[in-house]
């Protein structure tokens, strides 16, 4: 594996969390043969960084000043330049806006990575001059999110890492002589100590401390108060903390100002109070943990807020904010109330946590995974991909459409990158952990198909007008954009059909014909296509993609099943119904039978909803008219999850396409009930039993093929095998047929 030369370039190395940060990265970095260089406008650590023999150079990215960004500019192209750096690694807004300007001039000379530490204001057009590189790290989910959100960095360019902390510098067996002899702390006395930026964006708990001075001085008989740190405010409060040691009579608080030797600072410390880095800091020196900023409040820290602090990268966003009552109730707790015993215990799980979560070699880790995704991008031909189709809509066979594509093309290799348009694209991230953004937001959509190389519509039946002519003339619309920006166009394993209007019909062959490449999941679709006047020749006949789809094991099928009141003591029989045309005489004839196959066969019937709610009603509809007991399937489960628990049925009835499919898939025998063109075609190509149309439903012939079933399950089961087999190997076809187009477009 490369061992890169790494520019880390931030604003500064005087105390801070997100300094700390860098510094402990750039060490464990050159431990693990990385050369390390650092650029900044200079601080206290740069002794540090010395001492590891990392080289520094100073350039003034300290300000938003346009002559010391411009000379910033010019210190690190020749820096990069001389030192020949693969990988240029941001830390903060202003050197990325520099870095960013950089990487648009010199191109392919570096990979570009960035760290978000913080969220930012993104007002007056800041927004749009920020620059998050090629890969972002991220020291938390929620600025994950806040990254997607405001600055559409796409899911997959995110590396979510932690705060690494070096545990054996931060350790209980500290050294404290230094400090306590520097700041006459006798070991008797109670001790608080705080570390923060003292600026006014990160001060504000220090504020509440020294104001709470006198009370906590009389509450806590002897405290002292270690407040570590300096910036922007420090004179301010160094003359605040003067007044209240006057106040008390002696001095109680005593401001530090910049340090390096934290851990030896924190050390002396009986509670510690603060948030981000130096909390978890506190946390691996085994005390006791107040978790307090200006963003929020935590609290004192323990198991019952250790999934609460994660989410934030104990930052407090989103918490209760810190007020003085809630600081003085927490630290008299943890001096007066807590024994010295509980306060030791509270401190060996905050440093098992470190242990487990936050070390600085997963942290170093984190980023080296990110600088190899970049520099594999800035030299391998990357290929981006939108995918337009029928997802966010809580239908199975549709999303499981999505997830087989998805899997299937990015296995083609890591320089795919896909972006789905969801009608939940939240939901579809957060599920699924697909990009995806918003089908009818027209300004993402334009944007996303703007980046793209090709758009895929389908799979699925979506160039249809059964449903409705407005979701045809979506579909067609996308299509219209994507050749409008002269991008390849693919249909990818689509239905055709039905499309019933003259006009429609017309459409259809003037925008399909503009596609570069049509694959159809069906023969029924291309003979329906050239019906219409689309070019045979951009035609091929492929498989549905859910044909090399997988589920979930049968434990945890069974699980779900269970959970849901299924008992398993006998075999069941899994229903599959939607709502169509001509349903009220089916739907009685229907409950008839399922009667029969519980009576005279002893199955268990369970509905299955492969759209919710609308499935649902069905079942319950069919259900209502049945004499014996069924069961229906109400949580709504994942494709996965749908494809484990059809392989526990001895069988499926089916109206749903999909849901067949799912069976093929698990080898469990089906019959199948035919409301469009497509059943029909995929149950003779499985060659499995038709229960006829709805119109004519024959419960005594469909019983028929469901002693059939039952008798010769072997068979049955044998026949899926082979066909199946079949129908994944042409569905396979769609991703190598794609990966043909896009070589074609890099040309």
């Amino acid at each position: 594996m490369k061992k890169y030369k790494i520019l880390m370039v931030l604003m500064g190395l005087e105390i801070g969390g997100a300094e700390t940060h860098v510094v402990e990265l750039s060490k464990e970095l050159k431990k693990q043969g990385y050369d390390i260089i650092v650029a900044s406008n200079g601080g206290v650590y740069e002794k540090e960084l010395a001492e590891a023999g990392i080289r520094h150079y100073h350039a003034p990215l300290n300000e938003r000043n346009v002559l010391k960004m411009a000379r910033s500019y010019f210190i690190l192209k020749k820096v990069i330049k001389k030192e020949k750096v693969d990988i240029v690694h941001s830390h903060a807004r202003i050197p990325s806006f520099v870095c960013g300007l950089l990487k648009r001039r010199m191109k392919d000379a570096f990979t570009f990575v960035t760290s978000a530490h913080w969220v930012f204001y993104t007002g007056m057009g800041l927004k749009y001059i920020s620059n998050w590189g090629q890969k972002v790290v991220a020291v938390s989910d929620d600025i994950r999110d806040y990254l997607m959100e405001n600055y559409r960095v796409r899911y997959e360019d995110i590396f979510v890492t932690i705060n690494g902390i070096d545990t054996a510098k931060f350790s209980p067996d500290t050294d404290q002589s230094k400090i306590r002899a520097e700041f006459g702390l006798k070991e008797e006395e109670p001790t608080l100590v705080y570390v923060s930026r003292m600026d006014e964006s990160r001060a504000l708990v220090a504020r509440q401390l020294i104001a709470l001075g006198p009370k906590l001085a009389k509450a806590i008989p002897g405290l002292r108060m270690l407040i570590v740190g300096g910036g922007d405010v420090y004179d301010e409060l160094a003359e605040k903390t003067k007044e209240t040691n006057a106040v008390i009579g002696r001095e109680c608080i005593t401001m530090t100002g910049g340090r390096t030797d934290i851990n030896e600072l924190v050390s002396v410390g009986d509670v510690f109070v603060g948030v981000s880095r130096a909390a978890l800091e506190a946390m691996a020196a085994e005390k006791p943990v107040v978790v307090a900023g200006n963003e929020g409040y935590i609290g004192l820290f323990g198991r019952d807020k250790l999934e609460l602090a994660q989410e934030n990268n104990f930052c407090c966003r989103g918490c209760e904010m810190s007020n003085e009552d809630l600081l003085f109730r927490d630290v008299v707790h943890a001096f007066n109330e807590m024994t010295e015993d509980e306060r030791k215990a509270m401190g060996a799980y905050g440093r098992e946590v470190i242990f487990e979560y936050y070390s600085v070699t997963k942290m170093a880790n984190d980023c080296v995974n990110a600088y190899h995704a970049a520099y594999k991008e800035t030299r391998v031909p990357q290929y981006h991909v939108v995918m337009s189709g029928y997802y966010g809509f809580n239908n199975t066979g549709d999303e499981a459409i999505m997830l087989s594509m998805h899997k299937n093309i990015q296995q083609l290799g890591d320089n795919y990158h896909i972006t789905v348009l969801s009608n939940k694209p939240k939901e579809t991230k957060e599920k699924y952990g697909i990009e995806a953004v918003y089908r009818f937001g027209l300004r993402d959509v334009f944007h996303a198909i703007r980046k793209c190389d090709v758009l895929l519509s389908g799979g699925g039946s979506l160039l249809q007008d059964s449903t409705s002519t407005r979701s045809l003339m979506y579909y067609l619309s996308i299509t219209a954009m994507a050749k409008m920006m002269r991008k390849k166009v693919m249909l990818y394993a689509n239905g055709i059909g039905p499309v019933s209007g003259k006009r429609n019909r017309r459409l259809v062959k003037q925008v399909v014909n503009k596609a570069d490449l049509i694959t159809l999941r069906e023969e029924n679709s291309y003979e329906e296509l050239l019906s219409m006047g689309v070019n045979p020749k951009k035609c091929f006949v492929t498989a549905d993609p859910v044909f090399t789809m997988n589920g979930i094991t049968e434990a945890q099928a069974r699980e779900l099943l269970e959970a849901e009141g299924v008992p398993m003591d006998k075999p069941i029989v899994v229903v599959s119904v939607r709502n169509w045309k001509d349903m009220d005489k089916f739907i009685g004839k229907f409950a008839q039978m399922c009667d029969t196959i519980v009576e005279k066969y002893n199955r268990n019937i369970v509905f299955l909803g492969m759209q919710m709610p609308n499935d649902i009603t069905v079942s319950e509809r069919v259900r209502s008219k049945m004499k014996q007991n069924a069961y229906i399937l109400k949580n709504n489960h994942s494709p996965y999850e749908v494809m484990g628990i059809i392989s526990q049925a001895d069988f499926i009835l089916s109206m749903r396409l999909h849901t067949l499919i799912f069976a093929a898939r698990q080898r469990v025998p089906l019959i199948g009930f035919v409301y469009d063109p497509k059943i029909e075609y995929y149950l003779d190509k499985l060659d499995m039993p038709s229960g006829g149309s709805l119109k004519e439903f024959d419960p005594a012939k469909t019983l028929e093929y469901v002693d059939d079933v039952i008798g010769n399950k072997a068979v049955y089961v044998e026949k899926l095998a082979k066909k199946e087999a079949e129908l994944e190997k042409m569905a396979h076809r769609n991703e190598k047929y794609l990966a043909k187009l896009l070589e074609r477009v890099k040309k």
